[in-house]
């Protein structure tokens, strides 16, 4: 079985942060550092060389790999900022189209400039991911 690149680690956070070359890159990741870690109730965590995550999980699949992830996350890339999002929830679709210019795949939204996004619907897309994950690998 492939080994998970994305594991955590006792990084620091800050120290990761600090490092982001573009200074409003780097501005956005304090920000969504911050809501992450108020709606989660969970610090931040690194998961592997560039993710920031709240929470963990355990899961499992049917095939047999199973591994742990954080229950939401993002990581201040260099081409955007990079959203991790649980995108098969429901009203998931609709969400998107209400955030704002963004380019998305099946649970990555990625964003140029957060002051461009509607702040209301990322913390709605942040708490249904939350809550859809901790739904769906209790404890």
């Amino acid at each position: 079985m492939a080994e998970l690149k994305a594991k955590f680690t006792a990084a620091s956070v800050e120290d990761f942060i600090a490092q982001v070359e573009n200074p409003r890159r780097r501005d956005d990741a304090k920000v969504v550092a911050a809501l992450m870690a108020k709606i989660s109730g969970e610090p931040a965590t690194m998961w592997g060389p560039s993710i920031i995550g709240f929470g963990r999980y355990h899961y499992r699949y049917a095939s047999g790999h199973e591994g742990d992830a954080p229950v939401v996350g993002f990581s201040p890339r260099k081409a955007n900022l990079v959203l991790y999002f649980a995108g098969d929830e429901p009203g998931y679709s609709e969400r998107l189209a209400r955030l704002g210019k963004h380019k998305a795949s099946k649970a990555c939204v990625y964003v140029n400039r957060l002051s461009d996004r509607d702040p209301d619907v990322l913390r709605e897309m942040i708490q249904v991911t939350i809550d859809t994950t901790r739904a769906r690998y209790p404890g």
